[in-house]
């Protein structure tokens, strides 16, 4: 497991833009694990929202942010990002950051092992 940061969730109107950060101290283990972002909103489940391998080769995307969101990675700095573009009230979420050792992107919830805290984005029409 990695101890995972998150950063940079805020307030913003709709159509407006957020980057979200990810990062870890673990060190060399950082670019062995795949990496996702999921969120949940108030008195929803949490959801699967994208994420990469750990080569960043492969990504998949949940339907609802295709076109809007990119995710990256940069193992040199052990972090991977999250740009929103577009945003939505819907949108509306706390987003938590996940690692998975096997190293392979993932949908589902339980292939992640590590967790972040988890950082506010909240969308005004």
């Amino acid at each position: 497991q990695v101890q995972l940061v998150e950063s940079g969730g805020g307030s913003v109107q709709a159509g407006g833009f957020l980057s979200l950060s990810c990062t870890t101290s673990s060190g060399r283990s950082f670019s062995n694990y795949a990496m996702a972002w999921f969120r949940q909103a108030p008195g929803k489940e949490r959801e699967f929202v994208l994420s990469i391998d750990w080569r960043g080769r492969y990504t998949y995307y949940a339907d609802s942010v295709k076109g809007r969101f990119t995710i990256s990675r940069d193992n040199a700095k052990n972090t991977v990002y999250l740009q929103m573009n577009s945003l939505k009230p819907e949108d509306t979420a706390v987003y938590y950051c996940a690692a998975a050792g096997s190293g392979l992107g993932s949908t589902q919830a339980e292939q992640y092992d590590s967790w972040g805290q988890g950082t506010q984005v909240t969308v005004s029409a």
